[in-house]
């Protein structure tokens, strides 16, 4: 007696189509991101070893890195305290003009870096509504590295404050008021109970921050005052280097910061990771 060896070729799913739209989405990543990512490295390769190495270790260039990344990382974790806070009294408290603030944290998304950039400059130089109080206390935010962080802080506040909100707004006050009964304090109720549910969230609005910050330049170029090795963001050395038509250096050093940014969000997302894996093992 002859068996017949069938061989399983397509397991159906309930809802059809998983082929087709898989075939979609990896040829729209393709062409959209792994495609123009992919003529970075390409284009540098023009470059032997040497000279790529002197083009990405140049002293401005090096400078542009430190500042760029310190700048980036110090407003994503400012973004992150005061994006939580933000939420918080969004989700938790009702007050006249709440409507009205909570439109207020989209409007970085809506509004022109270029013209985010003109009005922080006049904002807080040291003739400005602000800076000529803080050049008072001896503060000078505008053409200095704080005048980055300001800017970079600027644009990135929406990602952590929408990240967080509707994870807040999903908490059940019934588990605050038990661990209250159970005479948890404010303080204990928050590290226990809610800070570990929006843990995740809050890393994942630090995270886009961070990366919308190390791309910055609209908003950067006009406060930072772009002075060589004091407030040159790396943006706008690749940006320069391409206006001289050096588009293998501006490549070279694209490809750097892509390189160290790939590795910083993955290490964040790992620590995300953990953290899920953490909080459900609890």
């Amino acid at each position: 007696m002859e068996k017949t060896l069938t061989i399983k070729w397509k397991q159906h799913s309930i809802l059809p189509g998983f082929g087709i739209s898989l075939g979609f989405t990896m040829m729209y990543l393709g062409f959209i991101i792994l495609l123009p990512l992919s003529m970075i490295f390409i284009n540098t390769m023009a470059m032997d070893w040497g000279d790529f190495w002197h083009t990405v270790t140049e002293p401005r260039v090096m400078a542009s890195y430190k500042l760029s990344f310190g700048a980036a990382l110090a407003a994503g974790l400012i973004n992150a305290v005061f994006g939580l806070l933000i939420a918080w009294v969004l989700v938790r408290y009702e007050f006249p003009g709440k409507r009205f603030i909570d439109g207020l944290v989209d409007l970085p998304f809506a509004l022109p870096t270029a013209v985010a950039g003109i009005a922080l400059t006049s904002l807080y130089a040291t003739n400005g509504w602000v800076g000529q109080y803080l050049t008072i206390l001896g503060i000078k935010v505008a053409f200095t590295p704080l005048g980055i962080v300001v800017a970079l802080t600027f644009i990135g506040l929406p990602f952590v404050v929408r990240m967080v909100q509707p994870v807040l707004q999903n908490l059940e006050k019934e588990v605050e008021e038990a661990a209250a009964s159970l005479g948890a304090n404010r303080l204990q109720t928050f590290m226990k109970v809610i800070l570990p549910e929006i843990i995740p969230a809050l890393m994942t609005g630090f995270a886009l921050a961070f990366a919308r910050a190390l791309g910055e330049y609209g908003s950067v170029v006009f406060i930072s005052g772009n002075m060589p090795m004091s407030t040159e963001i790396t943006p706008l050395l690749i940006m320069t280097k391409l206006e001289q038509y050096d588009y293998a250096g501006a490549t070279a050093i694209a490809a750097v910061m892509l390189i160290v940014s790939f590795l910083l969000l993955l290490v964040i997302n790992l620590l995300q990771w953990w953290a899920n894996k953490r909080h459900i093992r609890d």
